[in-house]
Formats: structure tokens, sequence, C-alpha cells
């Protein structure tokens, strides 16, 4: 399976047609999709990369390896954890960065500015699935929002070389909770799978910092199950040590979510009432009859 790719670039020209339908089959019929020209600085990404990559080598790698987890699977033994390495930033609405153990200033500064860069992506790209989706252009940033707007953090993880990849998953089977994931992920070691269509399909390391997206669980229920999360894993190899930074444009955490009215199917009706308008309607679009016994049962005059 080819997964789909959106080329940002495409918005601003005669291409714009196609790549919002483009857009919509991928978050409609898969669920997750890579993201090219997405207007974080690559520079910046790469950076990010490498001083995490540092950051795990010198506080975090020697305490994974020394953990009750990695002494028992050298014995044979599985356990219900994951084989990974993480810490999680929270950003928006307050920042906890700077609680993070042993984090140097550099990386605080350059995750702020990536992080800075991100969420106008993150922004920009729930405005235009609200728009293939037929709401307001900012209905996602609005439902998501506190009182200082949606939640945003990042969650970065390290998936160690393991040298019993058949007992233990990266991280185990899992839809996402949240609402849109964005992820800078290795660009050598593999690992990451999504389910689609009852098969598993390997997301390969992302080249030229393209950014993997996928949608969760609070996007699911907002689209009426339009736009459903997917079910993903992280395996376990022996060669390789992979990096993943996964920033979630989530709901605020007092935020109420429920599907958004534009996309339910009328209800409360009587069927006598259908009959006389498809008699009418037969041949035309359904979706304008249902949109008709939308605006009658909302007491809307026709």
């Amino acid at each position: 399976m080819e997964i789909p790719v959106i080329d940002f670039s495409e918005l601003d020209g005669e291409n714009r047609i196609k790549t919002m339908s483009l857009l919509d089959h991928a978050c409609d019929k898969w669920g997750f999709f890579m993201v090219d020209n997405h207007g974080v600085d690559k520079e910046l990404m790469e950076k990010v990369k490498k001083m995490i990559n540092s950051h795990y080598e010198d506080h975090l790698k020697e305490k994974f390896y020394q953990s009750e987890m990695v002494k028992a699977l050298s014995e044979g033994k599985t356990s219900d954890a994951d084989w990974e390495s993480s810490f999680f930033i929270w950003h928006k609405p307050t920042s906890s960065i700077c609680k993070i153990p042993n984090i140097s200033d550099e990386l605080i500064k350059t995750m702020d500015e990536y992080v800075s860069q991100l969420h106008k992506f993150a922004a920009r790209l729930s405005n235009l699935m609200c728009e293939n989706l037929g709401l307001s252009q900012e209905y996602i940033t609005n439902a998501f929002s506190g009182p200082e707007g949606p939640a945003f953090g990042t969650k970065v993880a390290k998936y160690p070389e393991c040298l019993r990849p058949e007992l233990m998953r990266g991280l185990r089977e899992h839809t996402d909770a949240g609402g849109i994931i964005l992820l800078l992920q290795d660009d050598q070691v593999p690992g990451l799978e999504f389910l689609k269509d009852g098969k598993w399909v390997p997301i390969p390391p992302s080249k030229n910092n393209t950014i993997f997206v996928n949608t969760g669980d609070q996007l699911e229920i907002l689209s009426n199950g339009r736009y459903k999360s997917a079910v993903h894993r992280v395996m376990t190899v022996k060669d390789g040590c992979r990096l993943s930074i996964a920033t979630f444009y989530n709901p605020a955490g007092d935020a109420v979510i429920s599907p958004a009215p534009e996309l339910l199917y009328p209800s409360g009706y009587q069927f006598q009432d259908y009959l006389k308008l498809y008699s009418t309607t037969k041949f035309g679009d359904k979706g304008s009859r249902f949109h008709t016994m939308k605006k009658r049962e909302n007491g809307d005059s026709v």
C-alpha cells in the first residue's frame, strides 16, 4: 500500500482542489498520511532530532538498560510494559519543558522554536480538515479550546535495540486518545505500523523531514465517525534505536466534545414526511434530502 502524501505547496496553486480531495481521502479512508512542504524549517527539525538523540545518550540510555524490564527480558520473561524510553512535554496551555530532568537550555530553546512553527501547521491542517468536512474554518480549534485554546504537548520517545524483538513491542496496539498527531520520526530505523483493512502497514522512516500525521479518537467523535482514529503499534528491532517525537493537537482538559451538529444524520421525524420529500427529490442527491430533514428537525422553514 502506498501511504498518501499531501504536498502543502500545492494548496496555493491550480492543484488545490485535487490536493484537498487527497487530504479528505487520506483522513476518511486511511486515518494517517505524510505531509511534505509543511512550512516547518527542516534544518530546525534536524537540529531537534540531533539534540534529542544526544539527550537520550547522555541521560536516559544507561537508566533504560538497567531497568527491571530489560533484566527480565534477558531471562526470556515478558511483561505488559513497552520497550521505550520516553518523557512528555506540555507546551500549551502551560509549558513544562523546564521541569524535564537534565534538559539543556539549548534544547529548550530549540524545542520551543520547533513547537511554535509546528503549532501554526497544526492550526492550518485543522482548518483544512474543517473545510473538507463542511464545517466553519476554525470549528475544530474552537471545539478543542479551553480558556487558552487547544492543548499542545509532545511525547519524546526512543525505542532502543532489543535482543528479543519477538517477545516485546516497542509500543502495544492502540489508538491515540486526542485529536491530531504530528510525528517527527527517525529517518533510518523503522518500526511504526498502522492497521488498515485488517493488514499492518509498515510506515517507512521519514525522509526529508516530512511530517507523519494520524487522527485520534476525539477527531473521530467530532466528525461523527467520518475521520476515524487508526490502530497502530511500534515493533522492536535488533539493530537501531528509533526516534519518535510525536506532538498532539488535543482538546483542552475541560473542553466538551461531541459530534458536530452539521455532521449528524436527521432524526426524530415521521417516515411519511420523508416519503413526501422523497417523492419530489427521488432523482436528486440524498444529501440534500438529509439536509432538508435536519432543517425541519431544528424548526427552520424550508
